[in-house]
């Protein structure tokens, strides 16, 4: 696999090389020829992708896997002999259309040859060997570059293209995978699923369109997705002649396009662990901005060295998006759409990409050569580097409302969240996976929070939800001897250090025996407290920093954020002449009960899609119902679930 994929990104180089080198020096003629090269290349996927799967599901996967590594040796090997246009491009579509037929008889053939408990390191592992031998085949294009100016020396020309050694060493790769997959007697002979999929690109694309649209979190992700590709396809449709408009050759062609891949790797590795404490909706639409804005800069410089510099940093936070907003559809989509989302999304990515590459060598050529003198300074500029500029443009564009569109806690600008992930202050603001539904009441004393929670679990079972209610702290027996702790007044005076602390050892075990597990089941829990009783009453009550106390809770929970967290919010003076006793918190000042109550508000303003705030000075039967009505909002209940199913 590693070496037949060595083989297509060096073939991918070599075609397009080729395709330049055919036009003779023409400028337009090269990018519309360059433009061809990447249609052909896709359009076989975007007609007969959605086929191809189940036709080759009907055939014997070792034998269907060497007949069309055989064909792809004798097709790409043929293309210098041939050495023209119209076969070019004839047997890039041919190899196209058989590679269909490879691809899914090899995925198929995977998780046969692996146990299940090592089919995620072996799916790692195809990752690698797929996009991993994209920079080794562009050194070796670059090295093959030395090897034909050094044939051409003592021979003609003719003989001594990189693009058709390169050509020759890609079929050779072809047949050598066909030998590989000969002695791999293992592979099963059968089919590898009996259920093909049939749905065809329009089909996915309706049924895509459907779900998208009714998220705005979804829709934003898939335009900013597109905007990403979109950006992608204009570097690589115009990367060659781009690098010819700079005067350097096939060497550098292919350290650019190393230097993309190096980048995306970059990307796709460090981009999650150094962004790790940012919502993934932030970093994807801000990654693709900063991507785009590179790409900008990439198109106003002259220098190739600069370029590729620039091109690795481009690469690097397109990988992070990348990457982030793969994960966001496998995390935000509900598992009943998730394969048809998919699928909407990919045939949006085939179509956008065929268009672009059509689009961007034609503006290219349409634009043509120019040259600027400002202030003595003569500047050159290609059609190339023009339609950069406006992708970038684009890009930017797409990632800016991308941002806007999915951005949680919109009060807080994303440069403050700069500031505390360096303070170490952020963290937990992206919303984890569960089966389940985690609802969280907060508030002051005497809010209500109990009787809503009851009330809510009573409604929740109505509809057919298996509910678990808790709190804190005493939700677990250790969390019962420690609310005696904390709450006894005998306990007498707690330093507020030692009070966060033992709130959080009460939460991390709570979280850990009662909530994970549940929301693993695919309950609905309910709690009465958590994270931001702690901010609240030891942060700002006792006047701690709010920041501080939140990391411990993060950190004592993993980070477990409620999908809804709501607020009773009832004056502190109101709240406390309805006790009738009075533990440790509840004799504290009523100045401090009041710093309790604004930092609830606080923390809902900042995140008020998270949040609902409810007048707890209404009667407890207008506050459950509104209560009701917010709670049948969230997506993963049994009401919504029903709904869509209909």
């Amino acid at each position: 696999m590693a070496f037949s994929s060595f083989g297509d990104w060096l073939g991918l180089l070599a075609t397009t090389a080729l395709a330049q080198e055919l036009a003779g020096g023409n400028y337009k003629k090269a990018n519309f020829a360059i433009a061809g090269v990447f249609i052909v290349r896709l359009l076989p996927a975007v007609l007969l992708g959605p086929i191809a799967g189940v036709i080759a599901d009907r055939f014997d996967r070792r034998r269907l896997m060497i007949f069309c590594d055989i064909f792809r040796f004798g097709f790409y090997a043929s293309i210098p002999i041939i050495h023209n246009y119209l076969w070019l491009y004839t047997a890039t579509v041919i190899v196209e259309a058989i590679t269909l037929f490879w691809s899914p008889a090899k995925e198929a053939s995977v998780p046969n040859l692996v146990p299940k408990d090592k089919l995620e390191s072996a799916n790692q592992m195809t990752l690698l060997a797929s996009y991993g031998s994209a920079p080794v085949a562009a050194l070796m294009f670059s090295l093959l570059a030395g090897v034909a100016a050094t044939i051409s020396s003592f021979t003609s020309k003719r003989y001594a293209s990189t693009a058709d050694l390169a050509l020759y060493i890609d079929a050779i790769s072809f047949l050598y995978t066909a030998w590989v997959v000969y002695q791999l007697q293992s592979i099963p002979k059968g089919a590898a699923s009996k259920s093909a999929v049939n749905d065809n690109i329009g089909k996915s694309l309706f049924e895509g369109f459907k779900f998208a649209t009714q998220s705005k979190i979804i829709s934003g992700l898939i335009f900013g997705m597109l905007g990403a590709f979109f950006a992608a396809g204009a570097v690589i449709g115009l990367a060659r002649t781009f690098v010819g408009d700079l005067n350097a050759g096939d060497a550098a062609y292919g350290i650019l396009f190393a230097a993309v891949f190096t980048g995306l790797a970059l990307g796709i590795w460090l981009g999650p662990k150094i962004f790790s404490q940012f919502s993934r909706r932030r970093i994807f639409g801000a990654s693709l901005t900063v991507s785009s804005f590179f790409l900008i800069i990439l198109a106003t410089v002259s220098n190739i060295v600069l370029a590729i510099l620039l091109t690795i940093i481009l690469g690097a936070f397109a990988g992070l998006s990348w990457v982030t907003g793969f994960t966001m559809l496998g995390m935000e989509v509900e598992d009943e759409v998730r394969g048809r989302i998919f699928a909407f999304v990919q045939s949006l990515i085939r179509i956008s990409l065929v268009l672009v590459l059509a689009i961007s060598p034609v503006l290219a050529a349409a634009i043509g050569r120019h040259s600027f003198v400002i202030n003595h300074i003569h500047l050159h500029y290609s059609g190339a580097a023009f339609t950069m500029f406006g992708a970038g443009i684009i890009g930017l564009i797409v990632g800016i409302v991308s941002y806007k569109r999915m951005k949680d806690r919109p009060k807080v600008s994303f440069f403050s969240d700069v500031r505390a992930a360096f303070r170490g202050e952020l963290g937990g603001t992206t919303e984890t996976s569960r089966k389940g539904v985690f609802i969280a009441f907060e508030g002051g004393e005497g809010s209500g929070k109990s009787t809503q929670a009851e009330l809510l679990k009573t409604y929740l079972e109505s509809i057919g939800e298996i509910v678990v209610v808790s709190r804190e702290p005493g939700g677990t027996p250790l969390g019962k001897q420690l609310r005696k702790i904390l709450l006894d007044p005998a306990t007498g005076a707690i330093s507020p250090r030692s009070e966060a602390l033992l709130y959080a050892a009460d939460r991390a075990n709570h979280v850990f025996s009662l909530v994970h597990p549940a929301l693993e089941r695919g309950d609905v829990v309910i709690t009465d407290r958590y994270i931001d009783s702690s901010i609240a009453y030891q942060g700002a009550g006792r006047v701690l920093q709010p920041a501080e106390v939140a990391r411990i809770s993060r950190w004592a929970t993993e980070s477990l954020t409620p999908t809804l967290t709501i607020i009773m919010d009832v004056p502190a003076e109101i709240g406390l002449s309805r006790l009738n006793g009075a533990d440790r918190l509840e004799q504290e000042p009523l100045i401090f009960h009041e710093r309790v109550r604004r930092e609830f508000l606080n923390l809902a303003n900042v995140d008020p899609e998270r949040y609902f705030v409810v007048d707890a000075t209404q009667s407890k039967e207008n506050i459950a119902e509104q209560v009701a009505e917010r709670v049948s909002l969230i997506p993963s209940l049994r009401i919504n679930r029903d709904k869509n199913k209909k």
